[in-house]
């Protein structure tokens, strides 16, 4: 498809089942065919939501939820709760690239929506290809699926997007996993796109300033879904940019905020131990991944994730882990945290920590490892297990046999610092993506870990969550913890690392 198509949205409330305040309240937007809109505001305010109606993703089934109002593109309009109404004039990269992923291999999942529109064999792989070089993507048509990192996967979702070519494409933070090179190379594909087709273009972003010469407009969401900005992007930040900030949002010139610091009675560990927590040396670890080729058989590929890696995790001191994306930063961390086995070399734990089967945290029995270790993932989903955030927060402290009004006095205090409080009862599963993040970190703190081990926690978070996110970890290393963290956010690692191993295609990096 050429060229945008009209958005209009009218009077658009969505409210979540268990959620005593909407999400979205009464919205009306109107984006002529062809504009470039970046949508910010603060954690929880809905912008996420207003993508999924847009595509006509915000579904109304018996418990989910309560939606009500109008989602027009072009000539054809949505009725809420019914799903797309017209396949392929909407493109939608979810702010979890996992999500997107259909296929066994990166050529099949990217002409996936392509197949799916019948679209001519020869002309599919055409602009599969052509999707795939756009985004800089670093693996061919018939690299798995299966062995891609989390901003590896964001690079996937993108190619898949451009290579639908909708008229109206929406992308919810598509660069926060990436690093720098990756994030820039993110950027020019939906520039390029944009330019070249015309289409209509919402993205969603905390971080405001590397779309600024690109944008047309700038709509921004406060709390409960209600437009309190839209103009010029330079317009608005330079009439609202102080209330923005008080708001939360990653204004230019402002920040980075001040992390706000924790009670250590919320964030100590139960069981203190000091010194060297955790030692890793000399680490290989092969991913194997299986493909089908064609008459059903099956091929086997190996990736090598770490290549003779060596790291430590000491009490009261933080370890970064950085790289760009593919690195093998999350597989690293990982195996610290007794996730993964490596293919060679050993983790061995402090003796302090061993139990009746020894001192490799991989043997370890789930509760065993829950007690000492907390690992908060790249994929908030991926960790939930309860059907609220409340007992989200429990299930850890009765899993490790924690005092229920000990753990219980940490869950409110850490609900309540992380900006969480409101949503006690409210689905795990209703929850933006930065709010997800948030209740997985307050519930990996909340039974008193010696050491907690992170997966990018500051994406989706505003100035004020990332404040509330890092004050938590600082409080938490300074209360005894030992803390590791794969991140790519600069601001992050500056603000908390002691110790540093940086990696590159799975080796350390001189």
């Amino acid at each position: 498809m050429e060229g945008g198509a009209d958005v209009r949205v009218e009077n658009l409330t969505w409210r979540p089942a268990r959620r005593l305040t909407p999400v979205l309240r009464a919205l009306d937007l109107f984006i002529p065919a062809g504009q470039r809109v970046l949508v910010s505001g603060p954690s929880g305010a809905g912008k996420s939501s207003l993508l999924r109606a847009v595509a006509g993703l915000l579904l109304q089934r018996p418990g989910l939820g309560d939606l009500t109002g109008t989602v027009q593109v072009g000539r054809q309009a949505q009725v809420p709760g019914r799903g797309p109404s017209q396949a392929g004039r909407v493109g939608l990269l979810l702010q979890d690239p996992f999500a997107n992923v259909v296929a066994e291999t990166v050529g099949r999942d990217v002409a996936f929506g392509l197949e799916n529109q019948r679209v001519p064999r020869t002309e599919i792989w055409n602009r599969v290809r052509a999707a795939l070089r756009e985004t800089r993507f670093p693996y061919d048509v018939d690299h798995p699926t299966a062995a891609l990192s989390g901003g590896e996967a964001q690079r996937l979702a993108l190619a898949g997007s451009l290579a639908f070519a909708s008229q109206v494409m929406l992308f919810d933070e598509p660069t926060a996993m990436l690093d720098p090179v990756g994030a820039e190379a993110v950027r020019a594909a939906v520039r390029r796109d944009a330019s070249q087709r015309g289409s209509t273009t919402l993205i969603v972003e905390h971080h405001l300033e590397p779309w600024l010469d690109f944008a047309d407009r700038l709509v921004v969401l406060g709390p409960g879904g209600s437009v309190v900005a839209d103009g010029a992007p330079r317009d608005v930040l330079r009439t609202h940019g102080r209330t923005l900030a008080a708001l939360g949002v990653w204004v230019p010139g402002w920040g980075p905020p001040q992390p706000v610091e924790l009670d250590a009675a919320l964030v100590g560990p139960y069981a203190p131990v000091t010194g060297e927590l955790m030692r890793a040396e000399h680490l290989t670890v092969e991913l194997h991944t299986h493909e089908r080729e064609r008459r059903g058989r099956v091929a086997g590929r190996v990736t090598v994730a770490l290549d003779d890696v060596s790291a430590e995790l000491t009490a009261g001191r933080t370890l970064a882990v950085s790289g760009p994306s593919g690195a093998g930063k999350s597989t690293l961390v990982s195996v610290l945290g007794g996730l993964m086995r490596p293919t060679s070399g050993d983790v061995l734990a402090a003796r302090s920590l061993a139990t009746r089967r020894g001192r490799q945290p991989w043997r370890w029995s789930s509760r065993d490892l829950a007690s000492r270790m907390s690992w908060v993932p790249q994929l908030p989903e991926h960790g939930v297990v309860a059907a609220t955030v409340g007992d989200e927060l429990a299930a850890s402290g009765r899993s490790c046999r924690r005092d229920p009004d000990w753990a219980r006095q940490r869950a409110d205090g850490l609900l309540h610092s992380l900006g969480l409080g409101h949503l006690r009862e409210a689905s795990p599963y209703h929850l933006s993506g930065g709010e997800q993040r948030r209740m997985m970190l307050a519930a990996a703190l909340v039974h008193g870990p010696v050491a907690v081990l992170l997966d990018e926690p500051t994406v989706g978070q505003d100035m004020n969550t990332w404040a509330a996110v890092v004050g938590a970890l600082t409080s938490a290393r300074s209360a005894g913890c030992g803390i590791a963290l794969a991140s790519h956010d600069a601001l992050a690692v500056d603000a908390l690392a002691d110790d540093r191993v940086v990696l590159d295609h799975g080796v350390m990096a001189s």
